[in-house]
């Protein structure tokens, strides 16, 4: 018994020995947990591998990261939602769809109030609204209201801070709460916390704002826009810099940065650190601290050496001789340096976290920039040299893609944005972010003409589809009622007679009634008469009897054969985006009077294929129509012989192509047609010498001369008109003739597919 207790005690001391050596530490760190946690939450994080990471920041710099008089992060949330009281906003609760369903998607802006001027930026972009397609004068038309008040600047320290502006808006009958309200803004909040607030309660409208926050932003209600200075265009744009001979992608610096730092505030952590990737050879990270009244007060030891080096080199030659540029924070979220890298072609490195980028609900940023993390800044210059060539040259591509498309000019900034709302209001026929993210472009998709890609002549090779293998003929008629002439005779059984027609629509464009059915030859194809308003624009209106992909547009005087119909369209079918077709033009630039001059002469180059005898793709009348704001079918209208400029201009500046021109056994002269039959003034008829080309007429011989300057002349205004719309000159020049293999070869007719184009 006494041994088994020596045991049992002997047991329990070793227990104790053991816990003493082997938990002691255990319990004595349990026993200071909580103040040591304390004190953890007040230091700098520790690295676990501070022996393989070296640490290039003091940790007194790392912690000066902003004003301590900022507000938090929460503090900053709550101050919003005293603002924006319906952030929890959704187009199908604080949009009124109703609006939209009887006019459409209508856009209405404000009239301007006496003694309430707008800055240079803010009227830039009530012109685009303007300038659109959506504008309307009637508010009850209106699906969306635009204020005439500049809500740009809401830093209420600048100059062109309206004030009052609560007050102002509660007094428009519009207002409603800011329901169906769009609301632009470039600055919000102002120093030292520079918080989104705008200084006025927006209700439920719907805001454009740069610099988005994405705990602010409300998405699919609210639209990010990007950052731009007042210099921006307003319309066309400069393009961008990457050209062919920049190919291959390697630029002499790897990685820049040029500009301000700032010494305290927020904003400043990020700037702070940058010089520490600055190695001077291949990447270059410069900042100055010459920024505001006083910044010698808070002068550090860095700033003078730093003042010296930011001198040393040229912001421009860094952005053309670099491949990526770092586009940090600044004081707000975003920068007009986003913008300049875009254009650029040098591939932005995002340093902004919490940034809603611009566009992003339609723009897939991951295929033009790289988005990187103010946190982890030291890991870039890695993780930009693994990225591999191939894929450097599709990011510089995608920027110019998407530069030239969405952010060149005002006109585009602020068209994108009312392209993003208006699919918002019908989901089922919106756009996909395929389509916004390749050419060319959203803004030039119409999903009201379809929704499936192979009904567009643009993606035929992304995803292997063709165009029909039939075309219509769309023949534009002024013959008097009585007959008609034998040209328009033989063009419809010429036509008719080819192997790819599917039917044959004529647009009677007179103001006597067509003759009856018993008048129009027998043809093997359909044959419809349409009856047209006397417009030419009516030309490009896409009626609904073309069913075809292809349409051959013609004159009722064209004078082509069957074989020539047949090449043509067979290649139409290899370049399905492009105007293809027998008589061209071309534009030059007058130095002497300083304009856009045009030509018809023979030379060696072609801008303009005339679409008197020309195929093209059935969605470019939709295109024509739909796109284009009234203003310029107007201007179609009024100034004859300038349609198919306009049509033209339009494929160019969609394509960035030059039309094709094919061979044409006789060779085409523009003349002057007599309309002696609808020369009576009515609207939308050009009276004689002014109609579309077309062969000359034999009694129209003794007029050519003053007809044709008056002719030439007309063009001329008319080109000069659409460049200046437009920005920039959309043509663009070829030298190239298609002719059908073995074309004049000196070999066997019987070996040649189309022998007929070569006889006299």
């Amino acid at each position: 018994m006494q041994t088994r207790k020596k045991y049992i005690l002997l047991t329990f001391l070793a227990s104790w020995l053991l816990l003493f050596f082997f938990g002691g530490d255990q319990l004595r760190r349990f026993a200071f947990f909580s103040g040591r946690k304390a004190e953890a939450r007040r230091s700098w994080p520790r690295w676990t591998d501070r022996s393989l990471l070296k640490i290039f920041a003091d940790p007194e710099e790392l912690q000066r990261d902003g004003d301590p008089s900022l507000l938090s992060p929460r503090e900053r949330r709550a101050a919003w939602l005293s603002v924006y009281r319906s952030s929890r906003c959704r187009m199908e609760t604080c949009f009124n769809l109703s609006r939209c369903e009887r006019h459409g998607f209508k856009v209405f802006t404000y009239p301007q109030e006496r003694g309430q001027p707008v800055s240079e930026t803010y009227g830039k972009i009530l012109s685009s609204i303007e300038r659109s397609r959506y504008h309307t004068l009637k508010p009850e038309e209106a699906c969306l209201f635009i204020l005439s008040i500049d809500t740009l600047d809401r830093d209420h320290l600048s100059g062109q801070y309206v004030q009052n502006v609560d007050e102002k808006i509660r007094g428009f009958p519009l207002w409603n709460g800011g329901r169906n309200h769009l609301i632009f803004n470039l600055y919000s909040g102002t120093w030292p916390s520079y918080t989104g607030e705008l200084g006025f309660d927006t209700g439920q409208a719907i805001l454009a704002k740069a610099s988005f926050d994405t705990r602010s932003f409300r998405p699919g209600f609210d639209v990010s826009i990007p950052l731009f200075p007042k210099e921006h265009p307003q319309r066309g744009g400069d393009r961008g810099w990457l050209y062919q001979e920049s190919v291959p992608p390697k630029k002499k610096y790897l990685l820049v940065f040029k500009g301000k730092r700032y010494l305290t505030g927020i904003g400043s952590g990020t700037r702070n650190a940058l010089h520490h990737i600055h190695n001077g050879k291949d990447i270059i990270s410069l900042t100055t601290c010459k920024h505001g009244k006083d910044w010698e007060k808070h002068k550090d030891t860095r700033c003078d050496k730093d003042n010296v080096d930011y001198e040393r080199f040229d912001y421009q030659e860094l952005l053309h001789n670099s491949t990526f540029c770092i586009v940090p924070r600044g004081r707000r979220l975003g920068s007009f340096r986003f913008l300049e890298a875009l254009q650029a072609a040098c591939i932005p490195v995002l340093l902004s976290d919490g940034w809603e980028l611009p566009f992003a609900e339609a723009i897939d940023w991951g295929k033009a920039a790289v988005v990187g993390s103010e946190r982890l800044l030291l890991q870039i210059p890695s993780a930009v040299r693994c990225i591999h060539p191939e894929r450097v040259l599709a990011l510089q591509q995608q920027t110019q893609f998407l530069w030239d498309s969405y952010f060149s000019s005002v006109d585009k900034i602020v068209h994108t944005t009312l392209e993003i709302i208006k699919d918002r209001l019908s989901p089922h026929r919106s756009r996909s972010r395929f389509l916004w993210n390749v050419l060319p472009g959203g803004l030039l998709v119409l999903p009201d003409f379809s929704t499936h890609l192979g009904d567009f002549p643009f993606y035929y090779l992304h995803h292997g589809y063709s165009p029909s293998k039939k075309f219509t003929a769309f023949i534009r008629v002024v013959s008097q009622a009585g007959s008609l002439s034998q040209p328009i005779l033989r063009l419809i059984q010429a036509v008719s007679g080819s192997q790819y027609c599917a039917q044959i629509v004529v647009l009677w464009s007179c103001e006597k009634p067509p003759p009856p059915s018993g008048k129009w030859p027998q043809t093997s194809v359909p044959l419809t008469i349409i009856q047209g308003r006397r417009k030419l624009s009516d030309r490009f209106f896409p009626f609904g009897a073309i069913q075809t992909d292809a349409v051959l547009s013609l004159d009722e005087d064209t004078s082509l054969s069957t074989s020539e119909v047949d090449f043509a369209f067979s290649v139409w079918c290899s370049f399905p985006e492009r105007i293809v077709g027998f008589p061209t033009q071309s534009h030059f630039w007058d130095a002497e009077q300083g304009r856009w001059g045009y030509t018809s002469k023979w030379t060696n180059e072609l801008s303009i294929v005339l679409t008197a005898a020309a195929f093209y793709h059935r969605y470019y009348h939709s295109l024509f129509t739909e796109y284009l704001p009234a203003g310029l079918r107007e201007l179609v209208d009024g100034l004859a012989a300038c349609e198919d400029i306009l049509m033209n201009v339009l494929v160019a500046a969609v394509t960035k192509l030059p039309p094709i021109k094919v061979t044409q056994r006789k060779q085409h002269k523009e003349g002057v047609a007599q309309q002696a039959e609808c020369s009576d003034g009515a609207a939308g008829t050009p009276p004689p010498g002014q109609r579309s080309p077309s062969a000359p007429h034999p009694a129209a011989a003794r007029e050519e001369g003053t007809d044709g300057s008056r002719r030439l002349s007309q063009r001329q205004d008319c080109l000069n008109q659409l460049a200046d719309w437009f920005g920039y000159m959309p043509l663009v020049s070829s030298q190239l003739r298609l002719d059908p293999v073995l074309f004049k070869d000196q070999v066997s007719v019987l070996r040649k597919k189309y022998p007929s184009l070569e006889k006299p």
